[in-house]
């Protein structure tokens, strides 16, 4: 077996159809990189069933279909043709030559033929996996599969050499074994639960056949107790029928008796109720009272509360201005400037004898200047150089040293002054700002105190509609107890267990639809009238037709139900009322009555007739009119022709009952929307109450908040005001001494101007000769006019220091003085406006106290009185309690005896009916007259033995034995009514009999045997199915383990092939389970110590994956092998290595290779050259080695 052809026809890069023809031995594919070599691989993997379009470089399975160029259109589908040599008979089909083709469409549609049959692709898959070709492709090792190899997990290895020893097939017949197996599975469990089920039912229906066979012999014991019954029934009857009267008479006696007492008790139970209810009004209008005093004085606490803390807080001591006196600093002021004057006067006086003194010195010196000048001079600056030089020169160094410290000084003084004037500057500015801050809060507060007073309101108004829907929800509750209870009160009374209670409850229901009070619809009002008009019909049930009602009649005498009223709802009765004329105010009863389509006959036969009217006298006048017509007072006075039916102490029909418990529960409707309503108002109510109390408390806290900051700006305003006003201090006092510096430093410089002429004087001038000068008078002249203009100089300068030292002092004191005074203004205008609001604050408190000393008061005054009202409603409640209790036990006594004459009218009533029902029951059921009945099975008839009794004497006869006839018995009615409602017992137990059990038993019985059968044969067959798939795990296991032996055996050897001096061998994960083990591959090439495959080369692994392949190939060879470019990762001596594998291969397989080594191509028996032009079309050419061209292309 080998490949014949490949024939392409639009598949991928194939735009024209080409056909590859092959022969035995290898063949290689070249051709440059891109040109469509691999598209060979993938055409020959895809035709063989391949359905991942990733491993055919696509994503999806339409990639496969060529796609176009810019010269040629796309392809509108794509098809594979592969023709096989089969003449060994390799592949199982009847044919020497196989071809298998395979087409894909774009609109994803797929075809496969084999031999141009159609077939499946399952069909293709059996086919080839005979020859070793499976899932896997392991013949076709394409571009990635080396590396997949060895990459993937041990099991998946597995799986190559299971497809190379064709395992593949026996797995698939295991698969599809194990699939039926699941089927069959779901069978078994459905036979097995329908076995189940119809055994579970079998056991019943045997049960209901032997119940039906009981049935028959308690049935004949039954009837023959309630015939004995029956007959005992009317003998007793007739007898407790005499009985009835005499009783009647004493228990009307004493009913008017109680019922006078009653009236009278009643009376005086409506005066209490009365006091009651208005003591319990009034109470409850105290309790509010003192409710909303009491909240209305902790409001006033509250407020008194605050109002005296707010007292408390602006009656602090505000920090006050401590400076001086401005009316003294005026003062002194005035007195410095005084001063000032008087300074400036004696200084231009002391200036003026100064000027005077240096004119006399000038006189004195010009006089004694020609006689003195030589000897002055030359003394002076003899005197100087010996004497004066040096010490001129020190005063001079000291005068300009002095200098200097003062410009210093001077200087640090000036620094000092600008910093005082801008901290004064910055603190009079956050002064003001501050106090503009104080104007700010205190118009705030004014705010503050109206939202307070604003939220204060608020939540009393939210309180007072707490407390008003509080009263409405529990009034709105009492509403809804009282019609609860009313309704509650109403159905009992409704409930009454009378015959049609008994039907409703005990009769099976059949012909009867409900009861005439539920059916029927009365216009409001007229309830009363209607009833009084249909009497007992009023409290009936509707049956459907006559047979109905009888049938519901015969079901109350067999269980003793009492009677019962039944309307028949087919009726054929008259259609139309008699229509006429009526007088005002009269309306017809039919008009008044909603009636069912089903009671329209029988409602017209007893309301046709019937007149409603206002009043008795009314219903007289038209019945004397109309002698046909009845008349019916809204009381329920009844008037018809001769006769007149009314008065009082009726009892309310149930029409009349039912339609007071439709208002009752409409009232009760309304009553719970309210609640509802009145809830979620409350819910609301109390949801804003408590954001009112909120918004209080936030105010109050806002208003807190807000004196606290008025105090802490009062404060700052202080402490601000005290900073300013000693900066300004400061700046006064530094300004003061940097003038005196400054006049100190005039003066200073004056001297040394002085002393500096002195000193160059003494420096120019010649020297004299003194001894020869005389200067006794010029120098005493002069001395003396020296002394006298020193002194005066001297006097001028004490003056001018005087006088520096006052100048600006009073312009000083007096800005003082008016800071002070500013300052004490605005200090006064802070305390007036504490004071004021303090005095509000204080004028609140006592007025809260005033109005809390009076609420406290009114507050105890209206706890006295509700005390007081709670008090008599107390023992008001007591008197009534004690009336109520005298009511309802005298009610109670009436009750009592309305029932006893009641039970007495209806048992005379029942006495007679029920010999009437005995009669007719008697007759009907058992088909037997009243005298036969009581003949034969009379109290005074004796009863025969049963038939158990004479069958067990039968017997006994039959054996022999030496007994008596069993004798009759007396009657004993316990004994028969023991024996009946045994009989009835025993029927109840048995529950309903089905006539038909033993016919269903049987059949259930056979298909139940049928079912089994069926569930043995498919256990059976599951059995067989499991015996196949052991059969097949034994036939993989023994198949696996042979090729697993003989691969590892090749793979050592084929390894060392590869690898001369290494070593490879092949392991199993798990040794223990040869149906799923995994396989590792140990590699270890020459000259290392590494097994891991991680741990090799590309080549290294390379290799190892063809070695184990090889393995394969040799041990379970296969008809053709695929190469593509396996060797393009190994050198010369790895693929001269490989190469020699290939022509080992090559004597028992074909080998297509795709490749690009040359050393390949020289081993190959035929070239095929895979060219692509510009136009994206690959062109195939061939050259065989030996031998003729193989390749024809189109």
């Amino acid at each position: 077996m080998h490949l014949k052809s490949l024939t392409l026809k639009g598949f991928k890069s194939f735009a024209s159809p080409t056909t590859l023809r092959f022969e035995p031995g290898i063949t290689c594919v070249v051709g440059p990189n891109g040109s469509g070599k691999s598209n060979v691989v993938d055409a020959l993997t895809w035709v063989m069933g391949e359905q991942g379009a990733k491993t055919l470089r696509g994503g999806k399975m339409e990639d496969v279909i060529f796609a176009g160029t810019s010269t040629r259109a796309p392809l509108g589908r794509a098809e594979v043709t592969l023709t096989i040599d089969n003449s060994d008979n390799a592949l199982p089909i009847e044919y020497a030559e196989v071809s298998i083709t395979r087409r894909v469409f774009r609109d994803g549609a797929s075809e496969y033929e084999i031999n141009g049959s159609s077939c499946r692709l399952m069909d293709v898959q059996e086919l080839l996996s005979d020859s070793g070709i499976g899932r896997e492709m392991h013949v076709i090792v394409g571009q990635g599969k080396l590396s997949e190899i060895l990459e993937s997990r041990p099991e998946d290895r597995r799986a190559f050499i299971e497809e190379a020893a064709g395992v593949l097939k026996h797995r698939r017949r295991k698969e599809k074994a194990v699939r039926k197996l699941d089927a069959m599975q779901a069978n078994l469990a459905r036979l097995t639960d329908l076995t189940t089920e119809l055994r579970r039912q079998l056991k019943p229906l045997g049960r209901q056949a032997e119940m039906a066979r009981r049935a028959q012999t308690i049935q004949a014991d039954l009837r023959d107790a309630r015939l004995r019954l029956a007959a005992d029934d009317l003998v007793t009857r007739q007898a407790e029928f005499d009985d009835t009267n005499q009783t009647e008479t004493a228990l009307r006696r004493e009913h008017g008796e109680v019922t006078e007492r009653l009236e009278a008790a009643a009376a005086e139970l409506a005066g209490h109720e009365a006091a009651v209810s208005g003591l319990s009004g009034r109470a409850e209008a105290a309790q509010q009272t003192w409710f909303r005093l009491s909240a209305l004085a902790e409001r006033v606490s509250a407020t008194v509360r605050i109002a005296t803390e707010r007292t408390n807080l602006l009656d602090s001591d505000l920090e006050v201005s401590t400076g001086p006196d401005p009316d003294a600093l005026d003062a002194e002021a005035e007195a410095v400037a005084e001063h000032e004057e008087q300074l400036l006067a004696e200084l231009a006086e002391s200036r003026t004898r100064l000027e005077a003194a240096r004119g006399a010195l000038a006189e004195c010196e010009r006089a004694a200047a020609d006689a003195e000048r030589a000897q002055m001079a030359a003394a002076r600056a003899e005197a100087d150089r010996r004497e004066g030089l040096a010490r001129l020169s020190g005063q001079v160094d000291n005068m300009r040293t002095r200098i200097e410290s003062i410009d210093e000084g001077a200087a640090r003084l000036t620094g000092s002054i600008e910093e005082a004037a801008a901290r004064a500057q910055q603190t009079w500015a956050e002064f003001e700002t501050v106090q503009g801050q104080v104007g700010e809060l205190d118009a705030g507060e004014v705010g503050l105190d109206e939202h307070h007073h604003r939220t204060t309101t608020a939540l009393r108004q939210a309180d007072e509609r707490v407390d008003e829907l509080q009263a409405a929800e529990r009034a709105a509750e009492r509403q809804v107890a009282s019609l609860r209870a009313r309704i509650e009160a109403l159905s009992v009374t409704l409930d009454l267990k009378d015959g049609s209670a008994w039907l409703q409850e005990n009769h099976d229901g059949a012909g009867l639809f409900g009861s005439i009070a539920e059916l029927l619809r009365v216009r409001s009002g007229h309830e009363t009238a209607i009833a009084a008009v249909l009497g007992a019909a009023a409290d009936a049930l509707a049956a459907e037709s006559f047979d109905a009602a009888r049938s519901a009649v015969d079901a109350l005498k067999k269980g003793d139900g009492g009677r019962a009223a039944i309307v028949l709802g087919d009726w054929p009765g008259e259609t139309a009322s008699p229509r006429g004329e009526l007088p005002s105010g009269a309306q017809w009863a039919l008009d008044l009555v909603e009636v069912p389509t089903r009671l329209i006959g029988a409602m017209t036969a007893m309301l046709a007739r019937v007149v409603v009217v206002g009043e008795l006298q009314a219903a007289l006048d038209l019945v004397a009119a109309r002698p046909e017509l009845q008349a019916v007072t809204a009381d329920g006075d009844l008037v018809g022709a001769g006769w007149i039916s009314g008065g009082s102490d009726r009892k309310p029909s149930a029409l009349e009952i039912t339609a007071e418990i439709d208002k009752a529960q409409s009232a009760l409707i309304d009553a719970e929307r309210q609640t509802v309503e009145y809830a979620a108002a409350l819910s609301g109510a109390l949801a804003e109450q408590s954001s009112r109390r909120d918004s209080v408390e936030h105010a109050l806290a806002a208003l807190h908040e807000s004196d606290a900051a008025i105090s802490a700006i009062y404060e700052q305003l202080g402490r601000l005001g005290h900073v300013a006003r000693t900066a300004d201090a400061e700046w006064q006092q530094l300004t003061r001494q940097r003038d005196e510096l400054e006049a100190g430093r005039s003066r200073t410089l004056a001297e040394l101007a002085e002393l500096e002429d002195r000193f160059h004087n003494a420096q120019q001038e010649p020297m004299f000769d003194v001894e020869h000068v005389d200067r006794s008078e010029t120098t005493a002249a002069a001395e003396e006019a020296r002394a006298v203009e020193v002194e005066a100089r001297l006097t001028v300068r004490t003056a001018e220091e005087r006088a520096n030292a006052v100048r600006g002092r009073a312009d000083s004191l007096r800005r003082a003085a008016a800071a002070e005074r500013e300052a004490r203004v605005r200090a006064a205008r802070a305390r007036e406006a504490r004071e004021n609001a303090a005095k509000v604050a204080a004028a609140v408190a006592d007025s809260g106290r005033l109005v809390a000393e009076k609420l406290a008061a009114t507050v105890t005054l209206a706890a006295r009185k509700r005390d007081e009202l709670a008090t008599e409603r107390a023992q008001r409640s007591e008197g009534l309690t004690r009336v109520r209790a005298e009511v309802s036990e005298l009610s109670a006594r009436a009750s009592a005896l309305t029932e006893s004459l009641h039970r007495d009218e209806v048992a005379k009533a029942q006495a007679a009916l029920r010999i009437e029902q005995l009669e007719q029951q008697a007759l009907e059921q058992f088909g037997m007259a009243v005298a036969d009945l009581v003949a034969e099975y009379g109290p005074d008839v004796p009863l025969p033995p049963t038939e158990l009794e004479m069958a067990e004497y039968e017997q006994a006869k039959e054996r022999g034995e030496q007994v008596t006839a069993p004798a009759p018995m007396a009657f004993d009615r316990p004994t028969q009514e023991r024996r009946a409602k045994k009989a009835e017992k025993e029927l109840a137990e048995l529950g309903r009999v089905n006539p038909l059990a033993l016919e269903e038993f049987a059949a259930l019985e056979e298909r139940y045997n049928f079912l089994s059968t069926q569930l043995e044969d498919v256990k059976g067959a599951r059995k067989d199915l499991m015996d196949v798939i052991a059969d097949v795990d034994e036939r993989i296991l023994r198949v696996f383990t042979e090729a697993y032996a003989d691969v590892e055996a090749e793979f050592s050897q084929v390894f060392s092939t590869l690898f001369p001096g290494g070593e490879g061998r092949l392991l199993l994960t798990n040794p223990g389970d040869m149906l799923t083990t995994g396989i590792e591959v140990e590699a270890r090439p020459p000259g290392k110590k590494v097994k891991r495959l991680s741990l090799l080369s590309g080549g290294e692994k390379s290799l190892t994956a063809v070695a184990m392949l090889v393995a394969i190939f040799r041990a379970r060879p296969s008809p053709f092998y695929v190469m593509d470019e396996v060797e393009a990762a190994l050198d010369d001596v790895n693929l001269r290595r490989l190469i020699s594998l290939f022509e080992q291969l090559r004597e028992k397989s074909q080998l297509i290779v795709i490749t690009h080594q040359k050393p390949t191509m020289e081993v190959a028996d035929a070239l095929y050259g895979v060219t692509m032009q510009g136009d994206g079309i690959t062109q195939v050419i061939s050259q065989r080695m030996r031998g003729q061209e193989l390749v024809s292309s189109t």
